[in-house]
């Protein structure tokens, strides 16, 4: 039989049960054996339900140990796993119920009366709450414990991961337990993770970063959860104490830096700190291993490949890059028309090819084949280039490639360079339409606590470093950039908001 995720948690479960699988503060802790408990009772449940192997089973519910336990029973009956973003509208549920057609949506107690209409006769509602409760918990405890396996295949989907869909129809990603195992087998070799770790878990579980990275990882080595149910500084600082591992996102990173109690003897039990799911800046790396002693170690990857690129565990961990692929992972840089690989420096598409890549995008078997190329290699979407050393740099999404006067522009080149002046928090370059060069490079800039950022004085800072077709046409002043949950930047929405900028009319400083 194939290696599951559930079965390799319950390896984990059969060598030291009594082991805390979650730690929460100021709660009891979860062991292994009582989390496989609730994880057989629930595939009871789920069995009772009618749940047959293949079935999507949805799950839009706030962040618990029960949730995991759903996500585990839901691989366990051979059944396929689909989680929501919590901040998903009706409107947006109504599009992923549709299009996965799944046989049960699970949905958080007091959002009951909310999705009661959506219950078909071919899908079930029930609710699963943060404090063990809800419809589902109900059933499971009045169900017959399942303790049996469905066999499946490598190749089998256990997951589908929406993508956002912020340039159109939101895309289903669907990863198959190959996907899943391998890329957790090879991050734990390449992190040296192991049953002596104990995890700050501070992320979302409905992400690829806190489920199939930090989650997968825990439970398929055995080791321990301080499972928050979300990010605070002052609480992550008190945890670091008996902590050795944090996965975290860079605002994560940010906000501890914000705080004067982080220093190298509130992390010095800690081994290891890992960022991703959106650029960590140069400066927050600096500056936290100035103050803890600590590089953090930042990887690169997403929804349709898992985990791609690492930094080493040993050796130089690059500021702005996102290292070398992981062992049995390959990857290319090629020109964006031709597909030709280009030689190490330049900038083109990012491309990947490994067990780690999704299957397919699901019931889209035309966007599936236009995202593939005939020897098997990804495109990402994503533009970078290797350096000298075989370290990834992402200079940006190809969505947000800028044309100006049809001249490629890469915001991140221009990003580095305002980010570095005094007084700017951060920046984010778009392209916006332009009656005479088609996008205009625009700067959208955060201040840095109260100072004035003046528009023209950026504009000529930046002047002297790029080509006059890379400049900013305009510099923008805001107070906060809009982020996704998982902290990325969200530059659709700022070209949203934006667009009728350049319009007839607009002032503007500099033509």
């Amino acid at each position: 039989m194939t290696d599951t995720i559930y079965t390799m948690f319950a390896a984990s479960a059969a060598r030291d049960g009594a082991k805390a699988l979650f730690r929460r503060p100021g709660r009891p802790n979860v062991t292994y054996d009582e989390a496989l408990e609730t994880t057989h009772r629930l595939a009871g449940a789920l069995h009772e339900l009618g749940i047959r192997p293949g079935d999507r089973v949805a799950v839009q519910v706030e962040k618990s140990t029960e949730a995991v336990c759903l996500y585990l029973a839901t691989l366990q009956v051979g059944a396929i796993f689909l989680p929501l973003n919590t901040a998903y509208t009706g409107g947006e549920i109504d599009y992923f119920l549709g299009d996965a057609e799944p046989a049960l949506f699970v949905c958080s107690p007091g959002e009951e009366g909310a999705h009661a209409h959506r219950r078909t006769a071919t899908m079930h509602v029930e609710t699963l709450g943060a404090e063990a409760d809800g419809s589902l918990m109900q059933r499971a405890e009045r169900a017959a414990p399942s303790a049996e396996v469905e066999p499946v295949g490598a190749r089998d989907a256990a997951a589908i991961l929406y993508t956002s869909g912020t340039t159109g129809r939101s895309k289903g990603a669907v990863l198959t337990h190959e996907n899943l195992t391998s890329n957790c087998c090879t991050l734990l070799e390449t992190w040296r993770f192991t049953q002596a770790d104990r995890l700050i878990h501070a992320l979302p579980i409905f992400h690829i970063h806190g489920l199939f990275v930090a989650c997968n990882m825990a439970l398929a080595a055995g080791a321990t959860m301080i499972f928050l149910t979300r990010f605070d500084a002052d609480e992550v600082l008190d945890e670091m104490a008996d902590a050795s591992v944090l996965m975290g996102v860079p605002t994560f990173y940010t906000r501890l830096l914000r705080s004067p109690r982080l220093d190298a003897k509130v992390g010095e039990g800690m081994r290891l700190f890992v960022s991703g799911s959106a650029p960590l800046s140069a400066e927050d790396h600096s500056q936290f291993e100035k103050r803890t002693g600590h590089a953090i170690l930042e990887r690169y990857g997403m929804t349709e490949a898992g985990m791609i690129t690492s930094n080493p565990y040993e050796g130089a961990r690059k500021p702005g890059a996102v290292g070398r692929p992981l062992p049995g992972i390959e990857l290319r840089v090629t020109d964006r028309e031709s597909g030709e690989a280009l030689t190490d420096g330049e900038i083109g598409a990012v491309e990947v090819r490994g067990p780690n890549v999704f299957r397919e995008y699901w019931r889209m078997p035309e966007k599936t084949a236009a995202e593939f190329r005939e020897d098997g290699f990804f495109k990402t979407g994503d533009v970078g280039s290797i350096d000298e050393d075989g370290y990834l740099r992402i200079v940006g999404r190809d969505k947000d490639l800028v044309i100006s006067g049809g001249y490629n522009v890469y915001p991140k080149e221009v990003e580095t360079l305002i980010d570095a002046l005094p007084g700017v928090e951060e920046s984010a370059v778009i392209g916006l339409p332009h009656p005479d060069f088609g996008e205009a490079v625009t700067a959208i800039v955060v201040p840095k606590g109260g100072a004035n950022v003046d528009e023209r004085e950026t504009i000529a800072a930046v002047a002297g470093s790029l080509a006059r077709y890379k400049q900013p046409k305009r510099v923008i002043v805001v107070d906060a950039l809009p982020r996704n949950v998982m902290g990325k930047v969200q530059k659709a929405e700022l070209r949203k908001r934006f667009a009728d900028l350049y319009a007839e009319g607009q002032a503007s400083a500099a033509q």
